[in-house]
Order: structure tokens, then C-alpha cells, then sequence
């Protein structure tokens, strides 16, 4: 528990800005998957159910907030997406909007409704594709239409499934599409780049051509090293792990070599270390972790260590203090030691999971494909604190806001927790 002690001064220092943020984005501020929410019950039973709202068609997304105001999609499985906004106190459907859709067939484990949306205090942006299609939207948050982009053909034998995030007055997406390698049989290869457009107008601010290897669904986030430049991080098979200059989209350092494969899962940020993974459904997944690179020093980006075994390959870990945790598709969690990339446990939780886990107050919270809420301790010894089934399938990852957590099922809604949740019951 010793590695622990200094999360209580980190989370100190960032309980200010963390309570003035909402969850804006995938995985919350700045995507690391940590809430200094302390009304979440560890063990959950249905007492703790604040609502639970059917929703009209099935998604995999995840919950966005603003306020009091929760965004969410989801698709006709015959064509057709849907942005939904609810009262989050209350799960009330406040408005509706439809977007028509050519259908096409994505994965088996995927839908037309997989991208998660992030909100600021104007608007909701909504990202979704048609195979001759990748389409951009802005919504006020009355439902309105401000504008609408459309990027030209999205090529990939899975789908769309990147979510979109805001940066500096900009809606930031990833656009690496499949390319020769990945379509195979095929001529056409997609034309991949990663875009920022204003966030009022919709106009391109810039766009950075990438090359086209495999499809990546990796959400970016924001790297800030101490007296260097910020820089988004993206992951690829195409660049591997990678840094962008938030402001002009220029590449500052890459490291290619970081995947043999695709690149589902999200950065994660623990100090200079950056970590992403790479897997198929054939199995081989790793985990590399790397040095970022010093451009003020003219340093690049080196390699510091490997996890091949029970690796994941669509969960995105998170990192505080000196650990990370791993939370595989296959149900194992690992802990790793930061520093040394020393294994601390690796344990079976059981079930499988396509949604990550988000930190809560000492806990780890995961929802597996089959939606059972799995708790389990934020330490470095594996326990398991508590198991709550929600009875349905469940893609995507909980929000966390208002002191409440809220989970996309495929078909519904849910809340729970809140002052009126007896803690550690």
C-alpha cells in the first residue's frame, strides 16, 4: 500500500479543477478514468438505483454530461443514428434527433452507435460513418443542428468506433483508416488523417495526413510534460505511439514500432510514461509502455518495457500514482508497478469485458459484456470487493458526474449511487 501514498496529495492538488469539469468526454477529463466521486457504493444492490430508462434502439457509446444534462446514442439496427438527451437526476428524455443512415455491416461485436460523444457548455458533437461516409455533427444542447461535416469515405472492415474529444476550441478526431495490409483482396484503401475543426463553425483548423494500415479506435488524449510543449497522444498501428502539437496538428515524436496490430484501446498517461496496446481477435495482445519524447532536449521516445501476457486489447487501463491497472478483454486484471513494470498481481475477475474500468474513491469499477458490475480494490493486492448484475449486454464504459454513476447498457440507462447511497454496505 506504500505505492499509494502519494495519491492522496495527488488527488489534493486536482480535487479543485477534477469537481469543476463535468464528463465531457470518453472516460472522463482528459480520458484517464478518474472520479473524486465518494458516493458510489462499493457493495451496489438494487436500492441503489436512482432510474432506469429503456432507450429506443441499442448502442454501445458511452454517457456524456454537462450539468444536469446527459447525452447518449444509439442506432436502428437497419440504419439510422440517434442522439438522446436526458435529465441525468431524473432520466427524462428531453429531446430526440435522428440522423438517416445507409446501413452497412459492421463487426458482430459492434453497432452504428459505438462512438461516445463529448459535450461542452454549447454544444454535444456526435461522430458516426456510412461506408461512403464519416460524419462529424454539432448539436445545441436543445437538440438543434449547428453544422454538420462530412469527411469523405471511411474504409474498415469493423466500423467506426473513435470518439471525438475538445481541446482548445477545437473537436479533435482520429481518422486512421484500413488500409492494404488490413483489406485484404481489396484496391481501395482508406485516406487516413487526424483532424481538428473549430467548434463553432465546423471549418478545418488543420488536418495531418496519416498513413493507412490498420483502422484505430484509440481516443486521444493530452500529454503535459513539465517544461515541454503539450501534445495529444494518439495510438496506431499505422504510426504506433505518437504526439501532435495541439495547435498546428504538427507530429513532434513518434515511436512506430510500439504495434504489430491494431490499436483499440486509449493512451494512458503516468508521468513520462505512455502506455497503449495492440491485440486482434485471434488473440497476441501486448501492452508497450514508452518513454515520451523531449522535444525541447531533441529527445526521442524510447521503449520501456513490455507486457505480453493476458495483455488487453479494446479495455483501456488507468494509471495513479506509481501503478497501472490492466483489465483484460478475457476478464484478468493486472498491476503493474509503474517505475519497473514489475507485475504486483495478475488475477482472473471472470467474465469479459469490452468497457474499461474507471477509479472511484479506491475502487475499480468494470462492466463485462454480460453487464455485471465488477468492484474490485485499487491496490496492489488482488480482491474483488463486490459483483452486481444488470441483467443485459453492456459494450461501453460508465460515466461519472453529479455523484452518480451511469451505464449504457445496450437498451437502457442506469444510475446509481448518490448521497442517498449507504457506503461500504
Amino acid at each position: 500500500m506504500k505505492s499509494l501514498l502519494p495519491v492522496l496529495g495527488l488527488l489534493a492538488l486536482a480535487a479543485a479543477s477534477l469537481t469543476a469539469q463535468e464528463w465531457t468526454r470518453f472516460r472522463g477529463p482528459n480520458g484517464t478514468g478518474i472520479s473524486n466521486v465518494k458516493s458510489v457504493p462499493v457493495k451496489v444492490s438494487d436500492t441503489d438505483l436512482n432510474w432506469k430508462v429503456a432507450l429506443p434502439g441499442v448502442g454501445h457509446s458511452s454517457p456524456v454530461l454537462w450539468g444536469e444534462k446527459l447525452f447518449v446514442t444509439t442506432c436502428d439496427p437497419a440504419g439510422g443514428v440517434r442522439v438522446l438527451c436526458h435529465n441525468a437526476l431524473t432520466g427524462k428524455q428531453l429531446w430526440r434527433r435522428d440522423f438517416a443512415q445507409v446501413p452497412f455491416t459492421p463487426h458482430k461485436f459492434n453497432n452504428f452507435a459505438a462512438s461516445t460523444p463529448t459535450v461542452d457548455a454549447d454544444r454535444v458533437y456526435v461522430l458516426w460513418n456510412e461506408t461512403e461516409h464519416f460524419r462529424l455533427a454539432a448539436l445545441d444542447h436543445q437538440g438543434k443542428v449547428v453544422w454538420e461535416r462530412d469527411f469523405g469515405p471511411f474504409i474498415s472492415q469493423h466500423g467506426c468506433g473513435i470518439s471525438p474529444i475538445l481541446h482548445q476550441g477545437m473537436v479533435i478526431i482520429g481518422n486512421e483508416q484500413d488500409g492494404p495490409e488490413a483489406v485484404k483482396g481489396s484496391t481501395r484503401s482508406g485516406e487516413s488523417s487526424i483532424i481538428a475543426v473549430d467548434a463553432k463553425s465546423g471549418s478545418t483548423v488543420w488536418q495531418t495526413p496519416r498513413k493507412s494500415a490498420v483502422v484505430a479506435y484509440s481516443t486521444p488524449c493530452l500529454y503535459e510534460p513539465k517544461g515541454g510543449p503539450h501534445a495529444l497522444i494518439f495510438n496506431s498501428r499505422g504510426h504506433g505511439i505518437y504526439a501532435v502539437a495541439p495547435d498546428t496538428g504538427k507530429v513532434l515524436w513518434e515511436f512506430p514500432r510500439a504495434f504489430s496490430m491494431r490499436s483499440c484501446s486509449s493512451p494512458i498517461i503516468a508521468g513520462d510514461l505512455i502506455y497503449g496496446s495492440c491485440g486482434s481477435g485471434g488473440g497476441g495482445n501486448y501492452v508497450t509502455a514508452i518513454r515520451a519524447g523531449d522535444v525541447a532536449k531533441g529527445r526521442p521516445p524510447e521503449l520501456a518495457y513490455e507486457m505480453k501476457k493476458s495483455a488487453p486489447y479494446v479495455p483501456t487501463g488507468l494509471a495513479l500514482g506509481d501503478l497501472v491497472w490492466l483489465w483484460s478483454d478475457s476478464g484478468v486484471l493486472t498491476c503493474m508497478h509503474v517505475p519497473t513494470g514489475e507485475t504486483r498481481f495478475q488475477e482472473r475477475v471472470g467474465g469479459n469485458f469490452f468497457g474499461s474500468p474507471l477509479w472511484v474513491d479506491g475502487r475499480l469499477y468494470c462492466v463485462s459484456t454480460a453487464g455485471e458490475l465488477v468492484v474490485a480494490a485499487a491496490s496492489d493486492k488482488f480482491n474483488v470487493l463486490h459483483r452486481y448484475a444488470l441483467k443485459e449486454l453492456c459494450h461501453s464504459t460508465p460515466a461519472i458526474a453529479l455523484g452518480r454513476m451511469f451505464i449504457h447498457t445496450e437498451n437502457h440507462l442506469v444510475s446509481l449511487g448518490g448521497a442517498q447511497s449507504k457506503q461500504g454496505k
